[in-house]
């Protein structure tokens, strides 16, 4: 509000000086043609401040961002120039000409236009209160991440649904009349934009039932990583490369979700490792215990544990299990450190991890009667 206050400052300062200098020409009876020309402009600067202040509110910068500001700004400027050159009235009575009649209602290109024209502004307000709203949320740390994230997509929806209510209602449209038009035309919206809206709700369920929230550390299919945002039709997931995978929010109603931080971040990480016959167990499983309960981001409540596995075709089958509580971090760093801290461990005790082998037999046979000694 404050850079709107600053960007508003010079032309409504001006304004109000030229206000003051038409009152003192003409009680002076001097000329004031030019004065108002300039009273006119700074109010259309004021105006389009204040509009390219909202976009930027209501908006991520971007290249659409710069097609809005352009279009307002030529908007404006171009009805302040037909009106300046007297040319505004003989257009907006031409656009009125130019009608049909639909059912009861009389449709023109005066008010297609007026439609487009107080959507876009009505649409604006309600992207920046709807902003100024989710900034104040942000600022709350009486609401948590899932239900801000839904707050701001209810008050979201909300306003943008009044907005275009609004728009058709002050363009003079006849709601009753288009009642047909508009079923046949969600229905063949509906069909169209079917995955859309399934996406849309999808996301309020989730929302709703909170399986998913910012924050969470999730896999989907081959997908791993943190939930860096939720939106209206899908969720970002960062995984530990540093991309951001887009997936659609019904993908995570409809399939199975690993959810590593659901009802707590605590998460066992399990470390097979074989060892050979030839070796004692007991001193292989003391080492991996060691190597568990040394590193870091380990737990010690609950305590590393080894157990022995099976005995397996080439060797005697252990696995080490730790907790931790910090997935987002990554999974496979802390197994790649502990096995490292294992291979050490075994190397400096003289263990061996053996290799798959298989003992083979070789029976000679009698050569089958009637045939020939080599």
């Amino acid at each position: 509000m404050l850079r709107l206050a600053r960007r508003l400052v010079f032309p409504l300062v001006a304004f109000l000086v030229i206000l003051a200098g038409l009152f003192l020409l003409r009680v002076l009876g001097y000329p004031v043609g030019l004065l108002e020309i300039a009273a006119q402009l700074l109010v259309a600067l004021a105006v389009v401040r204040m509009l390219v202040y909202g976009l930027r509110v209501g908006f991520a910068q971007g290249p659409a961002l710069m097609a809005w500001e352009k279009v307002i700004s030529s908007t404006v400027w171009s009805v302040v120039a037909l009106h300046l050159v007297g040319w505004l009235q003989p257009v907006v009575d031409g656009m009125d000409a130019l009608a049909i009649n639909f059912g009861d209602s009389h449709i023109s290109l005066l008010m297609v236009v007026k439609l487009v024209l107080l959507s876009a502004l009505y649409l604006l307000l309600a992207f920046w209160v709807s902003g100024i709203v989710e900034q104040r949320m942000r600022a709350s740390r009486h609401i948590n991440a899932s239900m801000r994230v839904g707050l701001s997509k209810a008050v979201k929806f909300a306003l943008v649904t009044v907005a275009i209510l609004m728009a058709l209602t002050a363009a003079g449209l006849n709601l009753a009349s288009l009642t047909v038009f508009g079923g046949a035309l969600g229905v063949g919206i509906g069909f169209g934009l079917q995955k859309i809206v399934s996406n849309f709700i999808s996301g309020f369920i989730l929302l709703g039932d909170r399986s998913i929230r910012p924050g969470d550390v999730i896999t989907v299919g081959d997908n791993y990583g943190l939930v860096k945002e939720l939106r209206a039709r899908y969720i970002v997931v960062l995984n530990r490369d540093g991309v951001e995978t887009l997936i659609p929010n019904e993908n995570l109603v409809t399939t199975d979700v690993i959810n590593w931080s659901y009802s707590d971040r605590k998460v066992r990480v399990r470390i097979p490792v074989q060892i050979s016959y030839d070796d004692d167990p007991e001193e292989g499983m003391a080492i991996m215990l060691e190597a568990g309960k040394s590193h870091p981001r380990a737990l010690q409540d609950p305590a590393p544990v080894v157990r022995l596995m099976e005995f397996a075709d080439s060797g005697i089958s252990l696995e080490l299990r730790v907790w931790m509580t910090d997935p987002q971090e990554g999974v496979g760093n802390i197994r790649s450190d502990i096995n490292l801290a294992i291979w050490h461990g075994f190397k400096a005790a003289g263990i061996t991890i053996p290799f798959p082998q298989r003992d083979v037999n070789l029976r000679y046979m009698n050569s089958p009667v009637g045939m020939d000694s080599a």
